[in-house]
C-alpha cells in the first residue's frame, strides 16, 4: 500500500487539527466541524468506565473498542481535514496587522519600552499579552530571504502588540492565520501583579519552540497560546516565538553556482530562534522577567530545536536551562542530505541558481519541497552553524552549563498509526525502515532486525516500536548520558499517559495538553480528560525546573500535597522519572527497560534522517 502526497498532508494536518480544534471557534464551521467529530465518536465507541478493580486506574474513562475498518479513518480525517480548511479561512479573514500609535490615545500601564519600540498590550482576565512583537530590524522577504536574520535596531515608535504576527510560509492546510515570509515575531504573557512597582525580583523566563516537522507549526495555534500556564503560574514569563519553516528555512544553497553568498540557508530557522532569545535577552527586563533565567522549552522539531540552540556558538548568554519534549539532536541531516535535498528541489522547480529560486514565490515553493520531502526537512549538520555530530559535542560538554531536562512519550509512533491506520502506517513506516536499513551497517542491520522480531503485538508494531527507538527514545538517553558524561545536568522522563482514541496510546504530541494547561485539547488527542492533579505536577514540575534547575517537588508546593523527588540522571543509575497519570515515580532505566543497548542505541549515531 503506497502512501500519497494528500495523505501524508493529511496527516501532519491531523497532527495539529486533532489535537487543539477545540481551541478554536468559527461559527459557520463549527457545525460541519462538529458533525466530523460525531462521527469519530461513533467510530471509535462511547467512552465507559473501567471497572478492573486496579487502584490506580479508577476512574478513568476508555473508549470501547470497535472492529475499525482501515479505509473508514482516513475518509473521515479528510471529511474533517476539510472541515478545518473552511473554517481556517473564515479565522483568515479576521487578520490584522498591529499598527504603529501616532497620538497618546493608549493605556500607558500596558506600554513596554523595548530597544527597537515601545509595545502597548492587552488585559485578558488577569494576564497581559504582548503578541505580534518584532525581533528583527527588517523582515526576511525579497532580497532577503535565506539571510541570515537582521538585528533589531533603536526605535522610539509606540505600537500595537494586540495580535499575532504572520505565520511562516508552509503548505496552506495546516494553519487558520495568515502566511507569509515576514514572519518573525513573538508573543509574550505575564500576569498582571499587585503592586509590580514595589517588586525587586525578576521572573524565570520560559520560552516554548513549536514543533511540526520544521515544516508546519505557528504561534498562532491556540493550542501554543501560554495564556493559560502563566495564569497557572503568574510567577514566570511565557514567550513564544517563531521561525522560518521548510525550504525557507532549512535549504541548503552553498553549492550553486552563485550561493555562496548564502553560507547558513540551511539552518536559518535555528537562527531565527537564536535571534529571537537574543531580543528577550536585551528587552525581558522591562516585562518583569529575568534575562539571566531563560528556559527554553519545545516539543518535537522544537525539542530538537532547544537541543541544538546551544550548541550554536554565542548562544550561552541567552539560555539557562532546556525542556526537550520527544526531540533530540537526533533530528538532523548530513550535508550530503542536505544537498541531495537541495537538488530533487531544484529539479521539480526547474531551476539552476539562487537567482532562479528567488523567481519563485514562496506558495509554491514550500508546497513542491513539501510534496518532495513530507517529515523531511530539518537542520544540517554543517560544521559552521552546528557542529558536524551533535552528539560528541554535547559529550565534549558544549553544553555542560546549562541544565537540561528530557524525554519521550511511551508510543510516540502511535500518533502515526492512529492518523495513518494500521496499514498506512505499515506503508510509510516500512518505507521509512528500509530507508534507514541503507544507512546501516550489516551488523547493525542484523541487530535492528533481530530487534523487530522480537516485538509483540499487532502487525505493525515491530516497525513502531523500532521507530520509537531510533527517533525518540535512544536519541534521548543518548542526550543525557553524553550530558551527565561532561560533567554537566540532566533530567530524564518517559509519559506513559494512554489516550482512549484506538491506535494512539501514549503517542506522539499527547503531552502537550498537559504540558501547555489545554486541558480542552485532550478530547481531540486523548479522547478523554486527564487526571487534573497530575497535569497540574507535572507542569509545577516543569517551572520548578525553570525557576531551580531541579524539578524535584517538595510536599509543601506539590499539587497533591506529596513531594516528589527526581533524581538527576547518571551514568551508573540512569534514573528516569516516570509521569504516570497516578503514579508519578523514579526508575532507574535498567529496571523500566524503556531502551535496547544493544541493538538500538547504537542506532543514534546514524542520527534520525
Amino acid at each position: 500500500m503506497k502512501i500519497s502526497k494528500e495523505a501524508l498532508s493529511l496527516l501532519l494536518a491531523a497532527l495539529m487539527a486533532f489535537s487543539f480544534a477545540a481551541c478554536c471557534s468559527a461559527a459557520e464551521t463549527d457545525k460541519a466541524l462538529s458533525g466530523a467529530e460525531e462521527r469519530m465518536t461513533a467510530l471509535y465507541g462511547e467512552n465507559k468506565p473501567v471497572t478492573d478493580g486496579n487502584p490506580l486506574t479508577q476512574g478513568r474513562e476508555m473508549t470501547s473498542k470497535k472492529i475499525i475498518d482501515p479505509m473508514t479513518l482516513p475518509l473521515l480525517m479528510e471529511e474533517y481535514v476539510k472541515a478545518m480548511r473552511q473554517r481556517n479561512e473564515e479565522l483568515k479573514a479576521l487578520y490584522r496587522e498591529n499598527k504603529k500609535i501616532t497620538d497618546d490615545n493608549y493605556d500607558k500601564s500596558l506600554a513596554v519600552k523595548c530597544v527597537n519600540g515601545t509595545f502597548v498590550g492587552r488585559k485578558v482576565e488577569d494576564i497581559i499579552e504582548y503578541r505580534g512583537i518584532p525581533f528583527v530590524g527588517k523582515q526576511p522577504v525579497g532580497e532577503l530571504r535565506w539571510k541570515a536574520p537582521v538585528d533589531y535596531a533603536a526605535d522610539d515608535g509606540v505600537y500595537e502588540a494586540y495580535t499575532n504576527g504572520k505565520t511562516a510560509c508552509q503548505r496552506p492546510v495546516e494553519t487558520a492565520s495568515v502566511q507569509g515570509e515576514d514572519c518573525l515575531y513573538l508573543n509574550i504573557w505575564k500576569a498582571e501583579d499587585a503592586g509590580a512597582s514595589m517588586r525587586v525580583e525578576k521572573k524565570p523566563v520560559m520560552v516554548w519552540i513549536h514543533g511540526g516537522g520544521f515544516e508546519i507549526g505557528a504561534t498562532y495555534d491556540p493550542g501554543y497560546s501560554l495564556l493559560n500556564f502563566v495564569k497557572e503560574n503568574p510567577d514566570v514569563i511565557g514567550i513564544s516565538i517563531a521561525y522560518r519553516l521548510g525550504a525557507l528555512g532549512f535549504l541548503h544553497l552553498s553549492h550553486l553556482p552563485d550561493g555562496k553568498e548564502y553560507p547558513d540557508a540551511q539552518n536559518l530557522g535555528l537562527l531565527d530562534q537564536k535571534q529571537a532569545l537574543k531580543w528577550i535577552h536585551e528587552n525581558i527586563a522591562g516585562f518583569g522577567g529575568d534575562p539571566d533565567n531563560v528556559t527554553i522549552f519545545g516539543e518535537s522539531a522544537g525539542g530538537g530545536s532547544v537541543t541544538l540552540l546551544p550548541l550554536i556558538e554565542g548562544s550561552h548568554p541567552y539560555i539557562k536551562r532546556v525542556i526537550a519534549e520527544s526531540g533530540s539532536p537526533a533530528m538532523t541531516k548530513s550535508p550530503e542530505q542536505a544537498i541531495s535535498c537541495t537538488n530533487a528541489i531544484m529539479d521539480e522547480l526547474g531551476c539552476k541558481t539562487v537567482a532562479d529560486l528567488l523567481k519563485v514565490d514562496a506558495e509554491t515553493l514550500v508546497k513542491v519541497a513539501g510534496d518532495k520531502f513530507s517529515m523531511g526537512i530539518a537542520p544540517e549538520r554543517d560544521g559552521i552553524v552546528l557542529p558536524s555530530e551533535p552528539h560528541d559535542a554535547y559529550a565534549n560538554g558544549a553544553a555542560k552549563d546549562i541544565d537540561i531536562l528530557i524525554g519521550c512519550n511511551k508510543d510516540e509512533m502511535n500518533c502515526f498509526v492512529s492518523s495513518l491506520g494500521e496499514d498506512g502506517f505499515s506503508a510509510w513506516g516500512g518505507d521509512l525502515k528500509e530507508k534507514k536499513y541503507a544507512q546501516l551497517t550489516e551488523k547493525d542491520k542484523a541487530l535492528a532486525e533481530s530487534f523487530c522480531k522480537e516485538v509483540k503485538g499487532e502487525n505493525y508494531e515491530h516497525i513502531s516500536r523500532l521507530l520509537d527507538q531510533y527517533w525518540f527514545i535512544a536519541p534521548f538517553i543518548r542526550t543525557a548520558e553524553n550530558q551527565a558524561m561532561a560533567g554537566g545536568k540532566a533530567y530524564s522522563y518517559f509519559f506513559t499517559v494512554e489516550s482512549s482514541l484506538p491506535l494512539m496510546k501514549s503517542g506522539h504530541g499527547a503531552e502537550l495538553p498537559v504540558v501547555l494547561n489545554h486541558p480542552e485539547a485532550n478530547m481531540g488527542i486523548m479522547g478523554r480528560e486527564i487526571d487534573e492533579t497530575f497535569s497540574k505536577t507535572v507542569r509545577k514540575m516543569w517551572v520548578q525546573f525553570a525557576k531551580t534547575g531541579n524539578p524535584s517537588l517538595s510536599a509543601d508546593i506539590s499539587p497533591d500535597g506529596k513531594a516528589k523527588k527526581w533524581p538527576v540522571y547518571d551514568t551508573e543509575n540512569k534514573w528516569i522519572m516516570i509521569l504516570d497519570e497516578f503514579n508519578i515515580h523514579a526508575e532507574k532505566e535498567s529496571e523500566k527497560k524503556i531502551v535496547d543497548w544493544d541493538r538500538t542505541y547504537p542506532l543514534t549515531k546514524y542520527y534520525l534522517y
